[in-house]
């Protein structure tokens, strides 16, 4: 679950030896994803998602923000306003 004081989960990848691998936050990212949180909207690029958190009503956006890496790189989930999410994704709650 997300904790009430979050509003950000920023991941990272690191690399050990030859290989790279996710830290802690972007398995729990990609954990949220797939187990909690709703999907509501992708953008058109389909680089970003929107979802609600079921259990409070908080709308998060899910984004690559290191795009020059292979995949986009780690993920990020940034709690958004509705206002935000109305000019991204033309989302009405």
């Amino acid at each position: 679950m997300i904790d009430s004081r979050e509003s950000a989960l920023i991941g990272q990848w690191f690399t050990d030896g030859p290989r790279t691998a996710a830290d802690e936050t972007c398995r729990r990212i990609e954990s949220l994803v797939a187990t909690h949180l709703v999907e509501l909207a992708r953008s058109t690029e389909g680089w970003s998602t929107l979802f609600q958190d079921p259990a409070d009503g908080r709308l998060w956006q899910r984004t690559y923000p290191q795009g020059d890496l292979h995949g986009g790189g780690p993920p990020s989930l940034l709690c958004v306003s509705l206002a935000q999410a109305r000019v991204a994704y033309g989302y009405e709650a």
